[in-house]
C-alpha cells in the first residue's frame, strides 16, 4: 500500500498489459477451475464448447483471434452464470493443408516429397507439427483462452482414430460406403483428390473453340481432351437431329485421322447451348463421365495424373495442356476443322484451393460415403429446431446444400494424415475395410488383398471432433457434455465442417452434436481487403497484443462485429480499447482512494439506491440480455460505454463533492455506492477483458469480493 493514498502501488503508474497477462493466466491454470470438475458451488446445468482445433503447422492468424475471443467471452459468461462449463480444445493435423505446407519447406531444402520414403517423410512431419502445435498452443494461452487443457485432444490421437475407424467400419456394415471408379478432382501439383469443397472457382475470360466434327459443330474450352472423343450426344426430342438415330455411326476426320463416332441421344444434350450437340470425354468430365454410365460406354485417359499428354495425343504426347493447347488448335484449323474462335468466353475454372492450379477431372478408385441418406436426417434435425442458427441466413445456405448434396469422395493421396483401414484386391479392385488388418484373399475374386495406400481426408476426422472429444460412446463427458451448447467457428466452412459434424453426429449417437450454430465472418484488414501475405496486410494476433494489449485486442474484435457478418480489424480501433483499459485502471484507482476508510457497514441511501435501480442494474440488465441473444458484439459496446460514459465521466464527477461531505451518511452511501459498480463493473466487464480485470480483482480488499479469482465470481444478479 502506498502511504499517502492507501491504495495499492500498482496502481501509481498506467496499466501495462505485458506486465500482468501471464501472470493472471497462470493463477487462471493454476486455480483448477479451466476444469469444470474443480469449479466452486452447486453447478447443475453444463455449458460446453468443442474448440475449432486450429491447424497445428503455423502461428494463429486474425481470423483464430476471433474464435477465441468470441469462444471465451461465452465461456467466462456462463461460468460466471453458475453453469459446468467445459471448454474442450484441441489441435488438428491438417492432412493435405500441413503436407503442402511442408512440401514448400521442403522445397527451399532442395527437397520433394516424391523421392522420399513415404514412413520418413510421415515422421519428419510429425515433428514439424509437434513443435508448431506447442507453439499455436502457447499464441491460444495469451489469447485468454479459458478452456480446459487437461482434455486437449490431438487429431491424430489414438481416441480419434478409433472413432474414425469405427464409423468407417459401421457405413459399410449400413452400406453407406463404397469404393469406386468416379470422376474426382484432381491436383496435379500435389498429386491428390479434393472434395467439391476443397477446389474454387476462377472466373475466368478465355477461349472457346467451334470445330467441325462431321456433319456436327461441337464447341469446346479444352481441345485438348478431345482426341478420345469418339460419341456426339444431342437431346433425343431436339428435331434439327431427329434424322440421327440412337447408336447409329458415323464416320468422319477428326484430330489424329479418321474415326467412327457413335450417336447417343440423352437429355444432358442442352438444345439451347451452341449447336445442341456436343461429343463427350468420359474420362476428364463429371457430366460426360455420367452419360457414360448410363449408357455403358467406354472411356480412355488423355491427360495423366501430372497434367501431361499420354500416347493417344500422338505427337502431341508429354506435353503439358498449357503447351498443346494451341497446337492442337492449328492442326484442326489446316485439316479445315476450326469454324471459329470465341476471344471473350467467360467460364468458372475449377482450382486447388491451396495452389490455384487448375483441377484436372480423373477417373480413380476411391471411397465414398453415400451422403443423401445422412444429409436427410441432418435437415430434419434443422427443421425440427434441434440444431439452431443464430443467423437465419446460415440456416437457409445449411439447408440448400444439404437438399443438393453429392456423395464425398474421402480418400486423398497424401502421407500426412490417418491411414484408411482398408484392403484393396490387385486383381479386381475390390475394396474392403479392415480394422483388425487380417483380410489376405479377396471375397469376389480370390485375388491377393493389399493395403489402401490413402489417407482419409481431414474433414472426415474432424466432423467427428464432437465425439472423439466427448469420448464416444462410454467417456464420462459424453454422458455428461453432449449433446454439446454452442458451434461457433467462421461461416466459410459451414459446408466443410459444421454440416458433416451434424450429419455424422446424428448417425452415430441419434443426436445432434451441438444446439447451436454460431458462425462468424471474416476478418478483413482496415481497408476491407482479404488478409494475404501476397498483399503484405496480414495482421497477426500477437502483433497487435505487443503494441496494445491482449483485452484491447478482444474488444476491438468484437464491438461492432454482428454474428457472421466480415469485420475490417483496424491498429487506431484497437488502440481506443487499450486507452479504456487504461481508464478502468484509473477508475479502480480512484474508487479504491476514495473508499479507504469506507465503514463496513456503510449502507445506501435512498437516493444512491435509487441510483443503483436506474443506472446499474438497467445497463446490466440489458448487457445480460445482449449475452443471452448472441449479440456480444453489442454487449461489448454497451459495457464499454456505461463504464467510461456514465461511471467514469458522471458518476465519478458527481461523487467528488459528496464525498468530501462533512454528512457521514452522505459520504458512506456514495463510498458504497462507488465500490458496488465498481466490483459489478468489473463482473460485467471479464468476460470481454478478463486480463485486466482479473488483476484489479487480484488487488481488491478482500470484504470486496466474494471470490478470490474473478473468473468465477458469480454474474451480476438482476
Amino acid at each position: 500500500m502506498n502511504e499517502q493514498n492507501n491504495i495499492p502501488e500498482l496502481f501509481l503508474k498506467p496499466y501495462d498489459p505485458a506486465e500482468h497477462e501471464k501472470n493472471i493466466y497462470k493463477i487462471w491454470e493454476d486455480s483448477g477451475y479451466f476444469n469444470p470438475d474443480n469449479l466452486p458451488g452447486e453447478r447443475d446445468e453444463a455449458f460446453t464448447i468443442v474448440m475449432p482445433p486450429p491447424n497445428a503447422n503455423g502461428s494463429l492468424h486474425a481470423g483464430h483471434g476471433l474464435v477465441f475471443t468470441i469462444e471465451d467471452t461465452m465461456m467466462r459468461f456462463e461460468r460466471m452464470r453458475g453453469k459446468k462449463a467445459l471448454w474442450l480444445p484441441g489441435a488438428d493435423h491438417a492432412g493435405f493443408e500441413t503436407q503442402v505446407v511442408y512440401e514448400k519447406k521442403l522445397q527451399k531444402e532442395g527437397r520433394s516429397r516424391f523421392g522420399m520414403d513415404p514412413k520418413d517423410l510421415y515422421n519428419e512431419i510429425m515433428d514439424f507439427t509437434m513443435t508448431n502445435k506447442t507453439f499455436m498452443e502457447n499464441q491460444i494461452r495469451e489469447l485468454g483462452a479459458s478452456c480446459d487443457w487437461s482434455r486437449s485432444l490431438f487429431t491424430l490421437d489414438d481416441r480419434v482414430i478409433k472413432t474414425v475407424y469405427d464409423t468407417f467400419k459401421k457405413l459399410e456394415e449400413d452400406e453407406l460406403l463404397y469404393r469406386g471408379a468416379r470422376i474426382v478432382n484432381w491436383c496435379p501439383k500435389h498429386q491428390t483428390s479434393l472434395s467439391n469443397l476443397e477446389t474454387e472457382h476462377d472466373e475466368r475470360t478465355s477461349k472457346f473453340y467451334y470445330f467441325q466434327y462431321g456433319p456436327f459443330v461441337i464447341g469446346t474450352a479444352r481441345p485438348e481432351t478431345k482426341f478420345g472423343d469418339k460419341y456426339v450426344v444431342m437431346h433425343p426430342e431436339d428435331e434439327r437431329y431427329a434424322e440421327y438415330k440412337h447408336g447409329q455411326e458415323i464416320e468422319l476426320e477428326w484430330i489424329n485421322g479418321p474415326i467412327t463416332a457413335t450417336v447417343i441421344k440423352d437429355e444432358a444434350g442442352d438444345p439451347e447451348m451452341g449447336s445442341g450437340v456436343m461429343t463427350i470425354t468420359p474420362w476428364h468430365s463429371g457430366v460426360d463421365f455420367d452419360i457414360a454410365k448410363r449408357h455403358d460406354l467406354d472411356y480412355e485417359q488423355i491427360i495423366d495424373w501430372r497434367g501431361k499428354l499420354l500416347p493417344i495425343a500422338d505427337e502431341f504426347e508429354g506435353m503439358t495442356i498449357k503447351d498443346a493447347r494451341e497446337k492442337i488448335v492449328e492442326k484442326l484449323d489446316e485439316k479445315g476443322l476450326l469454324v471459329k474462335i470465341d476471344e471473350e468466353y467467360k467460364n468458372s475454372v475449377p482450382c486447388c484451393y491451396k495452389c490455384s492450379r487448375e483441377i484436372e477431372p480423373q477417373i480413380r478408385e476411391q471411397w465414398f460415403v453415400k451422403t443423401k441418406p445422412l444429409a436427410e436426417k441432418a435437415l430434419e434435425a434443422v427443421v425440427n429446431k434441434e440444431v439452431t442458427f443464430v443467423n437465419e441466413r446460415d440456416e437457409r445456405v445449411f439447408k440448400h446444400w444439404m437438399e443438393n448434396i453429392e456423395d464425398w469422395n474421402i480418400s486423398r493421396q497424401v502421407v500426412w494424415g490417418i491411414p484408411i483401414p482398408a484392403k484393396v484386391c490387385s486383381e479386381c479392385g475390390h475394396g474392403q475395410v479392415d480394422l483388425e488388418d487380417t483380410i489376405t484373399t479377396c471375397e469376389k475374386c480370390e485375388g491377393k488383398m493389399e493395403q489402401d495406400p490413402d489417407t482419409f481426408d481431414t474433414w472426415f476426422s474432424s466432423g467427428q471432433w464432437p465425439l472423439a472429444t466427448t469420448g464416444y460412446p462410454d467417456g464420462d463427458d459424453f454422458k455428461d457434455y453432449y449433446p454439446t451448447s454452442t458451434m461457433e467457428t467462421g461461416k466459410d466452412i459451414i459446408f466443410f465442417w459444421v454440416a458433416r459434424m451434424i450429419m455424422l453426429g446424428l448417425y452415430r449417437t441419434g443426436e445432434v452434436p451441438f444446439k447451436k450454430v454460431y458462425l462468424h465472418g471474416m476478418v478483413r484488414d482496415k481497408k476491407g481487403l482479404k488478409m494475404s501475405k501476397s498483399k503484405g496486410n496480414v495482421t497477426a494476433p500477437s502483433e497487435i497484443q505487443e503494441r496494445f494489449g491482449t483485452d484491447a485486442l478482444r474488444m476491438g474484435l468484437l464491438v461492432n462485429n454482428a454474428p457472421g457478418n466480415d469485420m475490417n480489424l483496424d491498429p487506431d480501433k484497437i488502440n481506443a480499447y487499450k486507452k479504456f483499459a487504461n481508464k478502468i485502471w484509473n477508475i479502480t484507482r480512484f474508487t479504491l482512494d476514495a473508499t479507504s476508510d469506507m465503514d463496513e457497514d456503510a449502507t445506501l441511501n435512498d437516493e444512491d439506491a435509487q441510483n443503483i435501480q436506474e443506472h446499474l442494474i438497467a445497463h446490466v440488465t440489458e448487457i445480460t440480455k445482449q449475452m443471452n441473444d448472441d449479440r456480444f458484439d453489442m454487449a461489448a459496446e454497451n459495457v464499454y460505454h456505461f463504464v467510461w460514459d456514465y461511471f467514469a465521466s458522471t458518476l465519478i464527477e458527481e461523487s467528488k463533492p459528496l464525498l468530501a461531505s462533512e454528512d457521514a451518511g452522505v459520504r458512506a452511501s456514495r463510498q458504497r455506492l462507488l465500490t458496488e459498480y465498481l466490483t459489478t463493473s468489473l463482473k460485467v466487464l471479464h468476460p470481454f477483458m478478463p486480463f485486466v480485470t482479473e488483476t484489479i480483482w487480484q488487488e481488491l480488499p478482500k470484504e470486496m469480493k466474494g471470490q478470490d479469482i474473478l473468473m468465477v465470481e458469480s454474474w451480476p444478479i438482476v
